[in-house]
């Protein structure tokens, strides 16, 4: 466990953390919010992080040699979304359900972007199946965006267009088999793939309950909150899933990783979706 600790950690993650307590703690001190609060939910967003990080790093340490990592990885790191996708409907409130999945289909591609780019793979991603990512990648964000646009008379539509444009997409992904496989393993990670898969969905649930609480007491400005932080934040799980298939010479499996998320993200804002309007 010590481990994968250690490795779950990157310097990458310490300047993410640095930029955290700077941003929350120096909007509360800009716009006269709570300093003191304001730094105690930063550290718990730098907290939640280093869970979702270690978490995210037994799990692929764990499944690396199943055959379509990265479509299982989708999956899993949509855990925390399905949570939130549940807490708004027991609230009543679609618009919360769809938006936390949705929400992410914007930020995810960027992700895998900056992750390849850290990595020093970012031209080996970009040829990879570069007509299927595109493809992916357009069509659930715009999905996520016409959402947005409409009425809620036209949402049985909506759910239409989203089963029949992404169930095709999920069934025509690329075979990851010609990816090559890990040499080194850790045995004892498999020990670790159930409390891993709990600890990450606990991590991700909580996240934007902490966020919200950091940005109420900083202060800080809604529209930038939900663009560059809340947007962010909550991709986390794809993105330290990102570096790490990159990092194991997966690019593959990192493109799969983003774009089932995307697919995804699409079905659990129409499974919330369906449900609000059957009752």
């Amino acid at each position: 466990m010590k481990q994968f600790l250690l490795s779950s950690i990157t310097r990458l993650d310490v300047v993410v953390w640095v930029m955290v307590l700077t941003f929350f703690c120096g909007s509360s001190l800009l716009f006269q919010g709570n300093v003191q609060l304001s730094f105690i939910g930063a550290s718990g967003i730098i907290i939640e992080m280093l869970f979702i990080g270690l978490a995210i790093e037994i799990i692929i340490e764990s499944i690396k040699h199943i055959k379509g990592i990265g479509t299982v990885t989708g999956f899993i790191t949509n855990g925390p979304e399905a949570l939130c996708v549940i807490v708004g409907l027991i609230a009543g409130d679609v618009l919360f359900a769809a938006s936390t999945p949705l929400g992410s289909n914007f930020m995810n591609p960027i992700l895998l972007i900056t992750a390849a780019i850290i990595c020093k793979m970012a031209l080996k991603t970009l040829k990879t199946r570069p007509l299927y990512s595109v493809v992916t990648i357009l069509s659930t964000a715009s999905l996520a965006v016409s959402f947005y646009l409409l009425p809620e008379s036209y949402y049985v539509y909506w759910v239409f267009a989203a089963i029949l444009i992404t169930v095709p997409l999920f069934f025509m992904r690329p075979d990851e088999g010609d990816e090559p496989s890990d040499v080194l393993s850790h045995d004892g990670a498999r020990r670790w793939l159930a409390p891993a898969i709990l600890l990450l969905l606990a991590a991700g649930y909580f996240l934007d309950p902490v966020v919200s609480f950091a940005a109420e007491q900083s202060k800080a400005p809604k529209g930038v909150i939900g663009f560059l932080i809340l947007a962010s934040l909550t991709s986390w799980p794809e993105f330290k899933s990102c570096l790490a298939l990159l990092s194991r010479k997966k690019p593959l499996a990192a493109i799969l990783n983003i774009t089932i998320s995307n697919i995804t993200n699409i079905w659990l804002a129409a499974g919330g979706i369906t449900y609000y309007l059957l009752n």
